[in-house]
């Protein structure tokens, strides 16, 4: 009996055993695909070659700009694709943008930014290729000038404030990743409509990282960068037009610019109004936020109801507080979603405009020296005061 009784555990000890193993079998399956999807993740190489084919020889053109043409392709999977070529001869500045493009997005992923598929580096051809999002940047539904024809316009008129307001927190989110949660911060330098993409339903992104930097997290300061004039005039911040440090609030204040565009549906700077006080909505907005007159404000934002007057009443204050002219004076990203969100309260935002002068039109502006706000009350932090006094002068937002 014995015997018996060893026999019959040695068969289990080896009927477990072989379990044991089909159980690692079973699972290498998932890991295998685990490796894989990581693999992907990184940006992938393509040849000229492979470009030419899944564009269809460059058939079909979204648009162009100084740094090139972007084109509409089908990678072999079938995922529709957008890819920018850049100019052969590509100077410093477009050299400096490829590198950037995937020296920051290549190594992120997250909803809110715009997924960096590959890119090509071939003698004749530079490349990059990227995730194609059919409904194109935010700037079509704000402005009514674009060159959609009717149909285009008439689709902008169709996008509830809800919808805007969800891109508005949506963008928010995506800026706070690259500030915040990167494993590097990453300033983007050029936040404004047109590089905030939307998907089919409208889920915002953001795009074109050809200005951004990399810079170490526990650095207050981007050292290696000073103004030096990046960004986006009439959205770029104040200290990007001077010899000054830079810091990511740069980005913030350029959402804040952003913001006013999404709640007036229309440019900031608009030459053509018969209201000259009007020409330059964000000074419009503080005028009458100051006179205590909300109602104007929230009748200007085309679109807002009764139910969606007060998150039309704080994008109002959210964006006052992003253009503050010091930047320690300015939220943080963190600050900016939970404001939006309405999870954290606003302190009533102070003049951002204390630079332009009160005799002239707002189209002028006229930086008067040791005239700032000091710090705000998202920061403790005082290494930006007084940097006003280095200021004379700046230039006027740009007519659109």
């Amino acid at each position: 009996m014995a015997k018996i009784s060893d026999e019959v555990n040695r068969r289990n000890r080896a009927l477990e055993a072989c379990a044991a193993v089909n159980d690692v079998v079973i699972e290498i399956g998932p890991v295998e695909k685990f490796l894989h999807d990581i693999l992907n993740e990184k940006p992938m190489r393509f040849s000229s070659q492979q470009l030419a084919s899944c564009t269809g020889n460059y058939s079909t053109e979204l648009g162009s700009g100084g740094f090139g043409v972007v084109y509409k392709g089908e990678l072999p999977n079938g995922l529709p694709v957008a890819v920018k070529v850049l100019k052969v001869s590509m100077n410093k500045k477009v050299q400096e943008g490829f590198m950037a493009e995937i020296g920051t997005i290549g190594r992120t992923y997250h909803v809110h930014l715009v997924r960096l598929y590959g890119f090509c580096f071939d003698p004749d051809t530079k490349a990059l290729v990227y995730e194609y999002l059919e409904n194109g940047s935010l700037e079509k539904y704000l402005y009514g000038d674009g060159d959609g024809g009717a149909g285009e316009d008439e689709k902008r008129e169709r996008l509830e404030w809800r919808t805007l307001h969800r891109i508005a927190v949506g963008t928010a989110k995506g800026i706070r990743y690259l500030h915040e949660e990167c494993q590097q911060k990453i300033v983007h330098y050029d936040i404004k409509p047109a590089n905030i993409l939307v998907t089919s339903d409208f889920t915002p992104k953001v795009a074109d990282f050809g200005l951004a930097r990399l810079g170490e997290r526990e650095n207050t300061h981007m050292s290696s960068l000073t103004g030096g004039r990046r960004g986006t005039p009439g959205y770029a911040a104040p200290e990007l037009w001077m010899a000054l440090p830079t810091t990511e609030k740069c980005d913030v204040y350029s959402f804040g610019m952003v913001l006013f565009e999404i709640l007036g549906r229309r440019r900031n700077y608009d030459a053509q109004l018969e209201d000259e006080s009007r020409e330059w909505f964000p000074k419009w907005v503080w005028d009458k936020y100051e006179q205590g007159d909300m109602e104007s404000i929230v009748s200007a934002a085309a679109g807002v109801g009764e139910a969606d007057r007060e998150k039309a009443e704080t994008m109002c204050k959210v964006a006052l507080w992003c253009v503050q002219f010091q930047p320690s004076a300015r939220p943080t990203m963190s600050s900016v979603v939970r404001m939006l969100e309405g999870e954290m309260a606003i302190v009533p935002p102070v003049n951002p405009f204390h630079y332009v002068s009160s005799g002239g039109s707002s189209s002028s502006w006229a930086l008067s020296s040791g005239t700032g706000t000091g710090t705000g009350p998202f920061t403790s932090s005082s290494r930006d005061t007084g940097r006003d006094s280095e200021v004379s002068a700046a230039s006027a937002p740009p007519k659109s």
